[in-house]
């Protein structure tokens, strides 16, 4: 896709006559960047997109495009699963390894996909950073969706990139934690019993009422929507909020980690 809206970005400043400086002049990018867009190196932003529609006169054809090279921002296996939360009225998620992407400070997140194996390139890194902040624009979205998030207690004491980090990433889950439409709660070290020791996923109702499950393992991902997979998941759900600690309690066990370390 980028490659493709790269072409059609070209070809529009072609026949508008324009070099990619001017371009870049008219919309604040170098020249450098167009080149970069246009050959779909990188992933030019929603407001480039508008912007360059009009000063090249193109019509509507770049802007076309938007939604699909926005896609384009995720790595292949994640594409189908930011569609559906983009759509989400209600969105549960249970995390086992990390601090939830919805969660993540700048970073954190920076931080996540630095250490991803792989390596990925630094243009990658940020690309990706960029895409994952601007997720998090479902916890201002009108209507408001209804969120809530399991989070293993070990993911709280793993202080990934360093402790600074760490500690404004707990500051994070306290702030959000204390919105109206969101919950987290903390899985505790000490529970005797778990419903989910077969790994995180998130389940998600969109707009036509539809619910969908997403398991994500080593870069491999599903998407369900059969009912009976579906079904299973949401129970394995309900046993974890109750086996995990309250909001309240969970926000209090952040707040007393920040005072400890």
């Amino acid at each position: 896709m980028l490659h493709v809206f790269g072409q059609q970005l070209k070809l529009c400043r072609l026949r508008a006559g324009m070099e990619r400086a001017e371009l870049g002049a008219r919309t604040g990018y170098s020249a450098s960047t167009i080149a970069s867009y246009e050959q779909g190196r990188r992933i030019p932003p929603p407001k480039f997109i508008d912007e360059a529609d009009e000063v090249l006169d193109a019509g509507g054809v770049l802007k076309a495009g938007k939604k699909e090279v926005a896609r384009a921002q995720y790595p292949a296996f994640f594409r189908d699963a930011a569609r559906l939360e983009a759509q989400a009225i209600e969105l549960h998620v249970y995390a086992t390894q990390a601090v939830p992407g919805l969660l993540q400070t700048d970073e954190y997140a920076r931080a996540v996909f630095e250490m991803w194996r792989p390596l990925l390139d630094e243009e990658v890194v940020e690309q990706r950073v960029a895409a994952r902040m601007a997720r998090q624009e479902i916890f201002t979205r009108r209507p408001a969706p209804h969120l809530s998030f399991v989070i293993e207690e070990s993911v709280l004491h793993r202080p990934l990139g360093g402790r600074s980090v760490w500690r404004g990433q707990l500051e994070q889950l306290l702030l959000v934690g204390q919105r109206r439409n969101v919950e987290i709660q903390v899985m505790p070290l000490w529970r005797e019993e778990h419903a989910g020791l077969a790994g995180p996923f998130t389940l998600i109702e969109d707009r036509e009422e539809r619910r969908i499950s997403y398991a994500e393992v080593q870069g491999d991902s599903r998407v369900h929507t059969e009912r009976g997979k579906v079904r299973e998941l949401e129970a394995a759900y309900g046993i974890l909020r109750a086996q995990a600690l309250t909001p309240e309690e969970s926000l209090a066990l952040i707040e007393k980690l920040l005072g400890e370390k």
